[in-house]
This record gives C-alpha cells, sequence and structure tokens, in this order.
C-alpha cells in the first residue's frame, strides 16, 4: 500500500477509523502489517525529533522507559516510530517510549515512517491513542478533550462519539478543570479518586475544595464521608431559635441571683440554684428559709 493510501486509513479528519482501535492501525502501520511506500522509511536523527504538540501525556513511568532503553541498547530498535515533517525536522505522531527510550540509551538514530497528517489529524491521533491505551490520567485526558473542543470546535456530544464515550462521561471529566491546580494535583498523584472530586465540584469556594482534599487525604475519608463534609458545609445545620426570656421571669432571676450571690435560672417550669460544696449548699439552706418574708 502506497504512503499516501495508508494515510488516508487515517485522513479526512479520523473519519475512516473512527468507531475502530485507532492504536491497533498505527501499530499495523509501525510494525509493517499495513504496507507502506519505501519511500516513507528512513533513519531519522533523534535529535530532530520533536513531541506531537498536541500530546496530552505528560507523566511517563521512568523506571519502563529504563527497561525499554536497557533492551534498546542489546537489541536495538525494530519498530520504528511514526513522523510527520515539520517546518524544523519532525513532529512526533506516535512512538513516544521509543524515542526517549532511544535517547537514554544514547541512540543518534532511530528507524521511522514518514506520514502525511495535517493539525486535526495530529491532535485527534494523539488523544485517541492514549485513550485507547488507558495511559492517560484524569486530568490529562480531561486537557486533551478540552483542546478538541476549542481546537476542532467539536460540541460534548461529537466528542463522545469520536473517542467511543457517552456526553455525560465527556462532561464529567471536563469539569476536572474547574478544580484548584493543587487538587488537580492529588488526582495525577492518584491520591483522590473520581468520586472524591465529583463531591469536591459540589463546593463552590477554590480554598474550601483544597481544605477538604487535604482532610480526605490524610484521614483515608471515603467518598461517601467527603459527599457528607460538603453537604455539611453547603447544608449546615440551622440552629433552633432562641425564644426571648420572659420580662417578669428576667427580672425574677436578677433579684435571686442578688439575694443568693450565686448563679439562678429561671425558667416557665423550673428554678435552677448553683452552690458550691456542702458549706454553700447550707448558706443557700438558711436563706431560703427565710425567703418568703423577705421577698
Amino acid at each position: 500500500m502506497a504512503k499516501k493510501e495508508s494515510a488516508a486509513r487515517l485522513g479526512k479528519g479520523l473519519s475512516a477509523i473512527f468507531g475502530e482501535d485507532v492504536t491497533n492501525v498505527l501499530e499495523d502501520i509501525q510494525q509493517g502489517k499495513t504496507e507502506v511506500h519505501e519511500d516513507s522509511k528512513f533513519e531519522v536523527d533523534v535529535k530532530d525529533v520533536h513531541p506531537n504538540p498536541y500530546q496530552p501525556r505528560k507523566t511517563f513511568d521512568e523506571g519502563k522507559i529504563k527497561e525499554l532503553a536497557d533492551s534498546i541498547r542489546l537489541h536495538g530498535v525494530f519498530t520504528p516510530i511514526l513522523v510527520k515533517k515539520a517546518v524544523k525536522g519532525y513532529e512526533l505522531i506516535a512512538g513516544e517510549r521509543r524515542l526517549r527510550a532511544s535517547k537514554e540509551a544514547g541512540l543518534k538514530k532511530i528507524p521511522a515512517i514518514l506520514m502525511d497528517f495535517d493539525d486535526q489529524q495530529m491532535m485527534e491521533i494523539a488523544l485517541l491513542e492514549n485513550v485507547q491505551r488507558e495511559d492517560l490520567n484524569a486530568i490529562e485526558e480531561a486537557v486533551g478533550y478540552e483542546k478538541l473542543i476549542k481546537k476542532l470546535g467539536y460540541t460534548q456530544e461529537e466528542l463522545a462519539k469520536r473517542i467511543g464515550k457517552s456526553r455525560e462521561y465527556v462532561a464529567n471529566m471536563l469539569r476536572l478543570l474547574k478544580l484548584p491546580p493543587v487538587v488537580q494535583t492529588h488526582v495525577v498523584n492518584q491520591e483522590l479518586s473520581m468520586g472524591h472530586v465529583r463531591a469536591l465540584l459540589g463546593l463552590k469556594d477554590e480554598k474550601l475544595m483544597e481544605e477538604v482534599a487535604q482532610k480526605a487525604i490524610q484521614l483515608h475519608l471515603s467518598v461517601r464521608a467527603v459527599e457528607t463534609m460538603v453537604k455539611n458545609i453547603n447544608e449546615p445545620k440551622e440552629k433552633p431559635e432562641t425564644k426571648p426570656k420572659d420580662i417578669h421571669l428576667g427580672q425574677v432571676e436578677k433579684r435571686l441571683q442578688t439575694r443568693f450571690q450565686t448563679k439562678v435560672k429561671v425558667d416557665a417550669k423550673h428554678i435552677s440554684i448553683a452552690y458550691n460544696g456542702n458549706d454553700d449548699l447550707n448558706r443557700l439552706l438558711e436563706l431560703l428559709g427565710g425567703l418568703d418574708e423577705e421577698l
């Protein structure tokens, strides 16, 4: 299959492969299962290959990169990377782990296949490949969706169809970008689950989000516990209204406190007189003996 024919399978906004597995399509090209023109195959200087500017994945497992680098030192690179011509050098389409590992292994050149993709295809490929591999953390995935919506003008529903998800799923992912940066970092570090952050989004104040998130991490709170905390913050329990004290009872209360020199509470049905020890009690009892005469 000629280069243009192989690219056509991915062309026109990738419409030819939506609903299929883009990861397998790219791997077929790289592994030689899909024929490409010999002129498209070449060795490229690793220093001339620039990352895909639309790559949503920002974090890589350094341990796995080093393992791959060790393998490359022994056996070389069998599977070529996919690149497209750039203003200076080339932009990477697929094979970032191989490229990073090759640099780690000290290689100067790496096998590559030259493809002819436009910016829209580059963006869609970068996102779809990672989503289908489940390589992205939740924040990276959300950022990728936001870029597709802003750059390519997709609606949430159109994007959902393209990535094989529900519109509700896309909407929930995009809501993650409303989280404060500190909380987003907790998500990336897998300290908070999607359930936790969905509950946190119920708070309007970013400072409160950060405080509740920190407490959830420190106390290992369940999603239900965080939901309860958020609910209590948003709907504080109303304190029961205290009825104003009857003026007459208040006057009686003051007279008794003056007479007994101790704290006295008077309500509609009770009189409470505080005392401190037996001597104080005896003092009050003596006073109570003459209370009727003096009041």
